[in-house]
This record gives structure tokens, C-alpha cells and sequence, in this order.
């Protein structure tokens, strides 16, 4: 069967040449998870928590149900706060207090119920806050250094941030295995460290943001110095197998940055991955088939020395996921915005039926 997924404008979304039989719809184990496919519903900020508690409804219940019950493979939740600090829109969930883990074992339930697995993307926004919702505190970052340009979703100009001491460094750490235990209590099946698209743990790694000169700050390897620890303590916490990463080079602030070098900057942190015994890696870039050096893809290069579990994102089509999944470029194939679109995409892929294109103006303030 040729299976040509169309959008409402009749644009070609991508081809599963291989209808049911495609590799994204086969079983697979990663870590803990077995998954009932190949494929991932990729963290997606909706903002929908409440503002003061942070404490998810129940229409975040039957938001999450509903792509459980389509089959994706793993649902990654939203990101979701570690404290009070770490937020940095209005509206975000946070999963450091009871309210907070009771609200979300409703939702993994659900999910649960319909046989789905989810984990929490555990999250720090660092310097990309402002002090009205971060608890009235000054956002913290690595240096004090400000982003340039206005809070999203809130349009007041970002702060300047509180460089952290070496004991916030410590308190943060102990939060994020916090919030992971947290996460478990919750029903999670495992988390996802954000640590990538220009958030508190990506300020650490990146020279634009931190100027350091103690142990957390240096050349690349030393910049790692906080990602890693942050890691191991969560490994710690819910083991390695429980335990995936999110990494990049891209920031929100600063949507051209690319590193210098991108193949030693991929191969500096799958080195302190290693390291610390990651198993789990989720690399993000805006575009999934951008050639970044000696002619390969983000993907292409992490895979050349990871051996490990690589999640697949970044405008991918079917047809590019699948490509990739044969050629052993990743295990699971993460969609985005189509998510939120539509709840059946699973079904629509399978059945080869029109894909509804996400519309910002339509979609981005509603759920389904």
C-alpha cells in the first residue's frame, strides 16, 4: 500500500511507502519503556496549567488520554517546573508540589488506562524569566547576563538574572532529582531533562551565557560541568533507564545560534553523557535533515558516537522518520505540532487519511 498523507491544502506531509508494515508502527523497548510504536509525541508548551498553583486540570487529562489512546509510542509531557524559579511562562505546570503530583497522577492514569506510557520533561528556564513569575525573585542563571527581547506568552522585557552561588547550584541540582522523584510518584514512567534550547542547564553549556570561572564555567568540557551533575543525580534518583536528555543547540533567545564547530561540540557531549551514564538521548534541531558537518545531520553525527537510544525530532515527515529508523539513525520518531492538530495522527498515519495542518491562530490557545 502507498500511503500519501495530504494536508487540508493538499500538500504532501509525507509518504509511508509501507503502509502498516512501516517500522514506525513496530513495537520496541527503550530503557524501561516497552512502547507500542516507534514513534514519540514530542514535550509541547501549552500553558494551560493553572497560573498561580501550576497545577494541571482536567482538561490536560483528557488531552493527554486522547493521544494515548490514538498509540503513540511515548508521550512526553509539557515542560514542566522544578520550582517556583524555573518558570518562565504564564500558565506552566510544575510537578515540586503535592497538588501539583496529585493532579498529574490523574493524568498519567489516563494515559496508563489506555495503555500509553509518558514521562515528565523536568525543566528550568534559567535566565528566560522575568521576576513576576518567578516568585517575585530575580531569575537564575548561570552569569548575570540578560536575554535580549521580551518574555514569551508575556511580553515584558527579561530580566536580569541572579548569578547563581555555588550552594543555588547545589539546591538546583537537588530539585531536578527532586522533581524526578516527584515524577514517579506521579505515575510517570520516567523523565526527560531539558537541557536543551537555550533553558538554565543549556546557559551553563553555552559561552553566550556563561562566563564563569570556577568549576561550572571554562571551555566546552567544563561548561558541561552542571548538565552532568544534574544528570547523575537524577540517574541517582530513577536510574538510567528511566532517565532520557534533551540537548541542543538551538535557543529560544537566540533562534540563528549554531555552535562553532558542531561535530566536536556533539562529540563533547556524548563523551559527558557517557560519562555519566546516560542511555537515553532525545537531540532537537528545528530541522531534521539540516546538514550541520561532513555531510551529515544532527542525528547522523550523534549516532556516529552514540550506540545508545537516539529519539528522532525536528519537522520530521513520516517518510524522513522511517527513512531514519531503517537506516539506524534513530529508535523513535518524536511529531510536534501535528500533535496537537490531531489527536488521531497515529490512526490518520496508519489509514493514510488528510492530515490537518497546525494553524497557530487556531490551535495554540485551544486544546483538543
Amino acid at each position: 500500500m502507498n500511503m500519501s498523507l495530504v494536508s487540508k491544502d493538499n500538500t504532501s506531509w509525507g509518504k509511508l511507502e509501507n503502509g502498516l508494515e512501516s517500522k514506525l508502527f513496530e513495537p520496541v523497548k527503550i530503557g524501561a519503556w516497552n512502547l507500542r510504536s516507534r514513534t514519540a509525541m514530542a514535550p509541547l508548551t501549552r500553558s494551560f496549567a493553572d497560573d498561580q498553583t501550576g497545577v494541571v486540570g482536567e482538561d490536560i487529562v483528557e488531552y493527554y488520554r486522547k493521544r494515548a489512546a490514538d498509540g503513540v509510542g511515548l508521550i512526553i509531557s509539557e515542560g514542566t517546573v522544578i520550582s517556583p524559579r524555573g518558570k518562565g511562562y504564564p500558565g506552566i505546570p510544575g510537578i515540586y508540589s503535592e497538588d501539583q503530583i496529585k493532579a498529574w497522577k490523574k493524568v498519567t492514569d489516563a494515559v496508563h488506562k489506555e495503555g500509553g506510557t509518558m514521562i515528565s520533561q523536568i525543566w528550568h528556564v534559567g535566565r528566560l524569566s522575568h521576576h513576576e513569575l518567578a516568585g517575585n525573585k530575580p531569575p537564575q542563571a548561570p552569569s548575570a547576563i540578560p536575554a535580549e527581547g521580551l518574555v514569551s506568552r508575556f511580553r515584558k522585557p527579561y530580566d536580569i538574572p541572579e548569578e547563581m552561588t555555588t550552594e543555588d547550584i547545589k539546591e538546583v541540582i537537588n530539585q531536578y532529582a527532586q522533581a524526578a522523584k516527584n515524577a514517579i510518584e506521579a505515575g510517570f514512567d520516567g523523565v526527560e531533562i531539558h537541557a536543551a534550547h537555550g533553558y538554565l542547564i543549556d546557559q551553563f553549556n553555552s559561552d553566550v551565557t556563561n562566563h564563569r570561572t570556577d568549576q561550572y564555567g571554562g571551555d566546552l568540557p567544563e561548561r558541561l560541568t552542571f548538565m552532568k551533575e544534574v544528570i547523575k543525580a537524577v540517574i541517582e534518583a530513577i536510574g538510567t533507564e528511566r532517565t532520557m536528555i534533551r540537548f541542543s543547540a538551538h535557543k529560544a533567545d537566540i533562534p540563528g545560534y549554531m555552535w562553532e564547530d558542531p561535530e566536536y561540540a556533539i562529540r563533547t557531549f556524548i563523551e559527558a553523557f557517557k560519562e555519566v551514564g546516560a542511555t537515553l538521548l532525545h537531540p532537537s534541531i528545528m530541522q531534521f535533515d539540516r546538514i550541520l558537518a561532513d555531510g551529515k545531520t544532527m542525528h547522523q553525527l550523534v549516532r556516529k558516537y552514540w550506540d545508545g537510544i537516539i529519539v528522532g525530532v525536528g519537522t520530521l515527515n513520516p517518510e524522513m522518520a522511517e527513512k531514519a529508523i531503517v537506516e539506524g539513525t534513530i529508535d523513535v520518531a518524536a511529531f510536534g505540532r501535528p500533535l496537537i492538530s490531531n489527536p488521531d495522527l497515529i490512526h490518520r498515519l496508519k489509514k493514510g487519511e488528510a492530515i490537518e495542518e497546525y494553524d497557530v491562530k487556531k490551535h495554540l490557545n485551544v486544546l483538543i
